[in-house]
């Protein structure tokens, strides 16, 4: 059950590289966790982030055992699912606009992601009302999903200082 509160939106050129990425999203490194869009449609978007030994996290989580840490995860799907916000409202936060991270339920982990994985994250649209937006959010390497989890974001707008 979807509210609409854009008649159309715009398609972004496919694949969306980084350059195009970052002007949806704020997140800058070490903490933006997606490296392409490869698939948007009216109800999902699908993208990957490219694991590296070289992440910042990975210094601490573990070192003799590198783990991609579980929030990162979930701050991955919440960002593609972001992205996917900005597009169906024909928006960036250059327009004074902002999605932030509001929730997330259902969380499970179900395989450890670790240096040398593609994430394929995708984001399906459930619900959005009143500024919210509710995904169903999936993580998978190699076909098998490592995480999943419901997140809500919010739509707001960057007050101006």
């Amino acid at each position: 059950m979807t509210e609409s509160t854009s008649p159309a939106f715009l398609m972004p050129k496919l694949p969306m590289n980084i350059q195009t990425i970052r002007e949806y999203l704020p997140h800058r490194y070490p903490f933006l966790l997606v490296d392409r869009v490869t698939e948007v449609t009216e109800q999902s978007i699908t993208g990957y982030k490219n694991v590296s030994i070289n992440e910042e996290f990975f210094q601490g989580h573990f070192p003799d055992l590198p783990i991609m840490p579980g929030v990162m995860l979930i701050e991955a799907l919440a960002q593609v699912a972001g992205i996917f916000a900005f597009i169906l409202n024909n928006q960036k936060p250059s327009d004074g606009v902002i999605f932030l991270f509001a929730g997330a339920e259902r969380i499970r982990f179900k395989r450890k992601v670790v240096p040398g994985d593609q994430l394929i994250l995708k984001a399906e649209l459930m619900m959005q009302k009143r500024g919210i937006y509710k995904y169903n959010c999936t993580a998978s390497v190699d076909g098998m999903v490592v995480a999943s989890a419901e997140v809500m974001i919010s739509h707001q707008i960057i007050e101006k200082q």
